[in-house]
């Protein structure tokens, strides 16, 4: 790496080096970055925080298909099971899957928890 050293009229002492090698080091530190990323995520998903989800479902969720429904869906869960596991009847399920009705707090929590998501996930 070459460089310069020039003083400033206030003494101070600045490296001045190429604008190639100084653009090279920015790349590499946000390559740095990205790789502490990767490995924060890594442990959160060996621990059982985060998960890989598939792009399909993906898709269904950026489409606007019913959060709810896709993440059930993905799940494996029944309507019914899920309705059981969350407290709530089915047909209130269903009018939240449908778009009928939002769904109060209570029951998106509730549905979260028993699909093993986040709320934000869902609304």
């Amino acid at each position: 790496m070459s460089y310069q050293v020039i003083t400033t009229p206030a003494g101070e002492r600045l490296a001045v080096i190429p604008e190639a090698e100084y653009l090279a080091m920015v790349e590499a530190g946000e390559s740095a970055a990205d790789v502490a990323a990767v490995h924060r995520f890594r442990a959160r998903m060996a621990a059982g925080e985060e998960e890989l989800i598939p792009a399909a479902v993906v898709d269904r969720l950026l489409a606007g298909e019913s959060p709810v429904r896709v993440w059930r869906q993905y799940r494996n869960m029944s309507a019914r099971d899920l309705a059981s596991s969350a407290g709530i009847g089915p047909p209130y399920l269903s009018e939240i899957e449908t778009g009928k009705k939002e769904g109060s707090i209570g029951a998106m929590k509730a549905i979260a928890h028993a699909l093993g998501v986040a709320i934000d996930d869902l609304v």
